[in-house]
């Protein structure tokens, strides 16, 4: 008889519950279903992970903090870190539609880890503002504003594929022409 390896089970609960709440956001998703893929039973999940919304708020904080580790704010060099972070999202689409279904489920409502959320965009925010102090980039809009800004230029033709088909293409040249565009409208959302 095999051995159990508990931090095995772990990791293939957590990709199962990424790729079920990816494709059916947190209403939509069911434990049954990331049980089965993660060939584990439902209580070691719950045992685990807590009830299916502490699951979600884990899967999101945890691919967050991989997306923080992986591309992190560069204003010195703000085009870099938009290809970095347009790449990124290329490689892990799960992870806006994650923000996504989020969005959708929450709305405005305080989010379960909110506090630790706010933690994560303030780092993000520290560094555009750094940026700002040392001059690097322009003060005209406020750092918390650029910021947003900035990450909705990354995000939104990977969020909306079917928008971008439509307006821009779907080929290659098409994909790397609207990515110059992005890197371009950054680059001056930051010049002095």
């Amino acid at each position: 008889m095999a051995a159990r390896d508990p931090e095995a089970t772990k990791a293939r609960i957590f990709a199962a519950a990424v790729a079920e709440f990816a494709r059916h956001g947190i209403a939509g998703a069911r434990i049954d279903r990331i049980a089965s893929e993660a060939k584990a039973n439902k209580q070691l999940i719950y045992a685990y992970f807590g009830n299916k919304d502490q699951l979600f708020s884990q899967v999101l904080g945890r691919s967050m903090v991989d997306l923080a580790a992986a591309v992190p704010v560069d204003a010195d060099d703000i085009e870099g870190w938009i290809d970095r972070l347009l790449d990124y999202h290329a490689a892990h689409p799960e992870f806006l539609r994650l923000l996504f279904w989020e969005g959708i489920e929450y709305g405005t409502a305080e989010l379960p880890d909110e506090a630790e959320r706010q933690d994560h965009y303030a780092r993000k925010v520290a560094a555009i503002q750094d940026g700002q102090d040392r001059g690097v980039i322009t003060d005209a809009i406020p750092a918390r504003d650029l910021m947003f800004l900035l990450i909705a230029l990354a995000n939104w033709a990977v969020a909306v594929p079917q928008i971008q088909r439509i307006l821009v293409g779907a080929e290659g040249a098409d994909r790397q022409r609207l990515r110059a565009s992005i890197k371009e409208a950054a680059r001056r959302l930051v010049a002095k």
